[in-house]
């Protein structure tokens, strides 16, 4: 078993843990916020002591040391360090974390039995104290603003509650922050979905991009743009999510301390789950600019950078927007004349990340198969596309690979300045294996995706490159099928051995009938009663030869 399989396996055994403690107290949906919550406060904590242990080349009893040093009364060489420490740990981190606060010295305490809630709830007050008046603050504002101490679920008394929290605290205490591959808090999150949630958390699961879809679209959007001068620097995701996106991007280029995080969401919760998963994987609070509003009613990021070298986004599909005629002027949807409808939102999300493109950059963007054949107002928007040869490729993926929907769904990528005038078809729809009860894209699949769209070349039954003519031809309907044949013929019939094998049969037939004439002939009778005469046989044995 490899040391990324391990470590998964004891994830999900401390967060099965954890939840067991909440389930039945609470729906998964608000459960999660407890989890996720607690595992980041965790992490700041961590991150405070390793920090620290750097500053001061401390490497043994870290805990204690931290103490140790936190104390305004201790000297070295006669001079405080406590000053210059919080400073360091500010300027670095940007935010702070008492040595009494820490999430270690918070589980000595519940061991001790000696924990009480407020301890808890101090402790995320103070942090988010610690950021004022500092360029963090922002980031750190209203964080664990999900995280209700005084819920009555968590208990009917302040004893239950304690004791709820102290429990969810110690399970969580087994997970391996530091060293864990990969996105801790995407891994949680997505386990937590798949495994707990219901109506709520398929609900949920809306703004949790699966990591074989963040991969494809990572390696696209960073194609020929992942290292050196030409590497791209700036991310922008409008329909932000947990981040997990934002994040795979920044993982595909070569110097991700470049990279600056730009997103926007309109679930609060989710946007603190984004800010989370961002810190958690290092990125500093001057990289990451996350706002929580709506991306549709009211355009940002309007301040610099205002274009960005990969947009990035998979927006809830066909969700309802105000398409008020006063946004005909707004310069993101002014150069198509229309409107996306009221019903469908796609072609808003989609104009709305091709305006913030970067001339030279390269946007993806998961939507649903409508928007490729959908006439009207969408059939005139993708036109002009195609016409202003914005778009790039057409990725179709197989369905139920999202935890929120059992939809195919697919990848469009998006340029504004091309090298050719074609469109890339790729029917993926096949190529997946299955996992429990959700389809999954495997490392091969993803390969072949990405290598296809690299070469841009027909694939036969897999991809096609389509010319403008075809597409005109095609009434610009855009529809996978109408440009990738996947189509199995059936086997030519063999008239000949068809006849063939009919006269064998008979042949076995007639042989059988032979054979059962007789054996029946050969039958004995015994006369019981009248119905036992040889006469009543004879016509019992006539009427199974006549059947066969």
């Amino acid at each position: 078993m490899s040391e990324k399989t391990t470590q998964a396996s004891q994830l999900e055994s401390a967060l099965w843990n954890a939840a067991d403690v909440l389930r039945g107290k609470m729906d998964a949906s608000e459960y999660k916020n407890y989890l996720l919550g607690l595992i980041f406060y965790r992490f700041l904590s961590e991150k405070t002591l390793t920090t620290f242990s750097d500053w001061a080349g401390e490497t043994e009893n870290v805990t204690q040391k931290y103490a140790q040093y936190m104390n305004p009364q201790f000297e070295l060489e006669g001079v405080s360090v406590q000053p210059s420490l919080v400073e360091y740990l500010q300027n670095t981190l940007g935010y702070l974390i008492q040595p009494q606060a820490l999430y270690a010295t918070l589980i000595g305490k519940i061991q001790a039995h000696t924990f009480a809630l407020d301890d808890l709830s101090q402790a995320l007050h103070d942090l988010e104290q610690s950021t004022q008046n500092l360029s963090s603050a922002q980031d750190f504002s209203g964080l664990f603003a999900d995280v209700d101490l005084s819920s009555n679920k968590l208990g009917s008394s302040l004893q239950q509650r304690n004791q709820t929290i102290s429990d969810t605290m110690l399970a969580l205490n087994a997970i391996d922050l530091i060293h864990h591959q990969g996105d801790v808090l995407g891994d949680a999150y997505e386990y937590l979905i798949a495994q707990f949630a219901s109506d709520s958390g398929k609900k949920a699961g809306e703004f949790y991009t699966p990591r074989q879809v963040s991969d494809i679209i990572a390696q696209i959007v960073t194609y020929q743009r992942n290292a050196g001068d030409n590497q791209v620097r700036t991310i922008y995701d409008p329909a932000v999510g947990s981040g997990s996106l934002l994040l795979n991007v920044g993982q595909h280029v070569q110097d991700p301390s470049l990279v600056s995080y730009h997103g926007q969401e309109l679930n609060t919760t989710t946007f603190n789950l984004a800010r989370m998963n961002l810190m958690l994987h290092g990125v500093s609070y001057d990289d990451m600019h996350l706002r929580n509003g709506d991306t549709l009613s009211k355009d940002w990021p309007v301040d610099e950078p205002y274009l960005f070298d990969a947009v990035v986004m998979n927006p809830p599909y066909s969700a309802h927007w105000d398409n008020s005629d006063k946004r005909l002027s707004d310069p993101r949807f002014r150069d198509y004349g229309v409107l996306p409808p009221k019903s469908k939102a796609d072609f808003a999300f989609l104009l709305h990340g091709f305006y913030h493109l970067q001339e030279h950059g390269t946007m993806g963007i998961v939507l649903p198969h409508g928007v490729l054949f959908r006439g009207a107002k969408e059939g005139k928007i993708r036109q002009k596309l195609l016409l202003d040869n914005r778009i790039d490729a057409i990725i179709g993926l197989p369905a139920n690979i999202f935890h929120s929907t059992s939809i195919p769904t697919l990848i469009m990528i998006l340029k504004k300045h091309k090298t050719t005038d074609d469109v890339l078809f790729i029917d993926a729809s096949r190529e997946f294996e299955k996992d429990k009860n959700q389809n999954k894209l495997t490392a091969v699949n993803i390969q072949k995706i990405v290598t296809t769209y690299q070469n841009r070349q027909d694939v036969d039954k897999y991809a096609h490159v389509a010319s403008p003519a075809e597409i005109k031809a095609n009434d610009y309907n855009l529809n996978i099928p109408r440009y990738v044949d996947t189509f199995e013929p059936e086997p030519e019939i063999d008239l000949n051995q068809v006849k063939a094998d009919l006269k064998q049969l008979d042949e076995e037939i007639s042989q059988n009938e032979q054979i059962f004439t007789e054996l029946a002939s050969q039958l004995v009778t015994t006369q019981v009663n009248d119905q036992s005469k040889p006469e009543a046989h004879k016509w019992k044995i006539n009427k199974l030869v006549t059947r066969s």
